[in-house]
């Protein structure tokens, strides 16, 4: 398929259809965002959100979160490859970005390292909910970088009123040869529902721009299944579900090295490749070493409305999560990880007391975890982290005020070393007011403490994903955020925005230090290390509704992160970026929308780190939606990097070595009934 000119100018054509051809506006109707606790929707609350569902994220979906979710400000994508790659919020990645399946986590081992997956797959999202920033103390102190709030279908909430109704998407991708689906269909009747769904993913290694040749070994093979069943009443819900997700992925830049200690000093030689037996599981696209991943998980939900005398609401969420991955090396298993991990929920929402209404409730969360191999380089821990935590809101004319408080305690079991317990307190106040019509300002200022990961205190080996060699440190003691911010928002009319400002200092930040030594084979020695550090940004959009048929947004973010004392500037600090995006209709059924934006080179560096180069972003899409005999219909053809750019993310741990795809063009038929 020649993709030089003709996607191109298909997309610039899109900005030079005439107005008179304009459909009558539709008017979107307001989100509730189901993670802020309190059922407000985004221009209400504290601190920025943002919601893509429908046809938007239909269109936005990739094989990963991370890449899903790039195109709003203020997130990145961790970017390991085609299989792997969280969300970046602000700069902070890993446990400080909580990714959630409803409230409860995912109960993978992505926050582990970035060349793990995280097992949320988009295709089977109804809505994703991005809250930024720390004041989001329902889901951990941890979680100073933001919440990703993923809400499926999985558990049904309701019966179908025609006793059915389901989906189906098929899509295509030009850059990997890609091939993908998704169905899911929800029958019931009386007080029962059941569901059923799944997804089958399979991409070859993708194009590298302006080459012939392809990224070895950046494959992506992904099925996985879930069924559910709930009881419905008039006051509400209980569910169940089972699921389970495969996923074969390469991993690329993965380097192994004989590394070996003396005392406490690591060394690391040549390059210890495996022999390639018959005996051993291969690798049919090639030699690069790849990840073998399954996770099984089970899920409990349930809602009950008017639960005790002075409440409102009761909902509780349980998650299970039996999760096992191989990573294959010369065809035969290096490193094994498992985690055997369980996170359960209860909220209460109480009826408003003295004018304040609020939602209390605890959390408790036990994780198992082992790696076995020539890679375990943390001993097999046992963490118990439990929270209690209040939320409370307060209106009062054009105000609206909120405190939010939460307490936890942690205990890590280590095998073979000393066994650690640390407990932290987070608070948050913010006030939303609507100076305007049309007009509000949020303010917030949050004191959230993160503990510790058992990574960060018992690391002690080579890392061949990010070729280092990890120390930890068990003296480590819980970091402590400050952060204030001011939104501004105007949330009707015709031109709407949001902007956004904060300032994050967070007192003994957690950080991998590179100690300088030279340990040999490639790799690098780091330390895990505290110091004060401070963190500064800005993000928002402005769109302009033109006419009713045409929109234009104005997007971008900025963040800097420095360590204080002189310490330098922190890693993988994501570069500034900058965009415009154009919305058309052409018809009632036929949208378009064309996008570019400007990611600048990123030269504030960190220790042994090295600097990306600037580079430009042009994609476009278009829609076609209608119904046929009781079935609702989304034709779409989408295309990415467009200008084939040769394009390196500097939030990723293997951006020296790794291209991002090049031009690529999607194709894809969603189906509703």
């Amino acid at each position: 398929m020649k993709l030089k000119r003709h996607p191109l100018a298909w997309a610039i054509s899109l900005a030079l259809v005439p107005a008179a051809w304009a459909a009558e506006p539709v008017e979107l109707q307001s989100v509730v965002v189901s993670a802020s606790g309190l059922a407000k929707q985004s221009h209400e609350m504290t601190t920025p959100a943002a919601v893509m569902e429908g046809d938007e994220l239909v269109l936005r979906r990739e094989a990963t979160l991370g890449e899903t979710l790039e195109s709003l400000p203020g997130v990145r994508s961790s970017s390991f490859g085609a299989g792997a790659a969280r969300p970046v919020i602000r700069g902070l990645d890993g446990a400080r970005v909580k990714v959630l399946s409803d409230g409860v986590e995912l109960l993978d081992a992505s926050t582990i390292s970035p060349d793990h997956a995280v097992t949320s797959e988009p295709l089977l999202a109804e809505r994703i909910e991005v809250l930024k920033g720390p004041a989001t103390l329902l889901y951990g102190g941890g979680a100073i970088g933001g919440v990703v709030n993923v809400i499926d279908k999985k558990i049904p909430t309701r019966v179908p009123e025609k006793g059915y109704e389901g989906e189906l998407e098929l899509r295509a991708n030009s850059v990997a040869n890609e091939g993908a689906g998704v169905f899911g269909i929800t029958a019931g009747s009386g007080n029962f529902a059941v569901r059923a769904e799944g997804t089958k993913r399979q991409a070859d290694p993708y194009e590298i721009p302006g080459s012939p040749s392809k990224q070895e070994g950046s494959y992506n093979d992904t099925d996985s299944f879930n069924l559910g069943a709930s009881f419905i009443g008039e006051r509400g819900y209980i569910g169940m579900a089972y699921g389970e997700q495969n996923n074969r992925y390469g991993l690329l830049a993965h380097e192994h090295a004989d590394c070996h200690t003396h005392g406490s000093d690591w060394h690391c030689g040549g390059h210890d490749d495996h022999d390639d037996d018959d005996d051993h599981d291969h690798d049919e696209h090639g030699s690069v070493p790849y990840v073998d991943m399954r996770q099984k998980r089970w899920d409990l939900r349930g809602e009950l409305s008017d639960p005790l005398p002075g409440f409102e609401l009761a909902r509780l969420r349980i998650g299970h999560s039996d999760y096992q991955h191989k990573e294959i090396e010369g065809g035969e298993v290096g490193t094994r990880f498992n985690n055997d991990a369980t996170d359960a929920r209860l909220e209460l929402t109480h009826q408003p007391l003295f004018g304040w209404r609020g939602v209390l409730g605890a959390q408790t969360l036990r994780r198992d975890f082992e790696a076995l191999g020539e890679e375990a380089y943390v001993p097999q821990t046992l963490t118990r982290n439990h929270g209690l935590f209040l939320l409370e809101e307060y209106t009062a004319g054009a105000w609206r005020y909120e405190l939010g408080l939460r307490h936890e305690w942690q205990d890590i079991d280590a095998d073979g070393r000393p066994d650690t317990d640390h407990s932290g307190t987070s608070m948050s106040a913010g006030a939303v007011w609507t100076f305007a019509p049309q007009y509000s300002l949020g303010f917030s200022l949050t004191r959230s403490q993160r503990l510790p990961s058992a990574e960060e205190l018992y690391a002690n080996g080579p890392h061949a994903a990010t070729r280092t060699v990890e120390l930890g440190n068990v003296d480590l003691e819980e970091e402590t955020s400050h952060n204030a911010e001011i939104t501004l928002r105007k949330f009707a009319g015709r031109t709407t925005f949001s902007l956004s400002v904060f300032r994050n200092e967070v007192d003994d930040f957690i950080y991998a230090a590179d100690t300088g030594n030279d340990i040999g084979g490639g790799y690098r020695e780091i330390e895990y290390r505290q110091q004060d550090a401070v963190l500064t940004g800005a993000e928002g959009e402005v769109r302009f509704q033109a006419t009713d048929a045409t929109a234009f947004t104005l997007f971008g973010d900025h963040v800097r992160g420095k360590l204080r004392d002189g310490g330098g500037d922190l890693p993988r600090i994501p570069a500034d970026r900058l965009g415009v995006r154009l919305d058309q209709s052409f018809t009632p059924a036929l949208n378009g929308q064309l996008e570019f934006y400007r990611v600048q080179r990123q030269d504030e560096l960190a220790d042994y780190e090295s600097e990306t180069g600037g580079y430009n972003m042009l994609g476009a899409s278009l829609g076609y939606s209608g119904s046929l005999n009781q079935t609702d219909y989304l034709l779409y053809l989408k295309a990415n990097n467009l200008l084939d750019e040769k394009a390196r993310q500097h939030t990723s741990f293997i951006k020296d070595d790794v291209l991002l795809p090049g031009r690529n063009l999607t194709v894809g038929m969603r189906l509703a009934f």
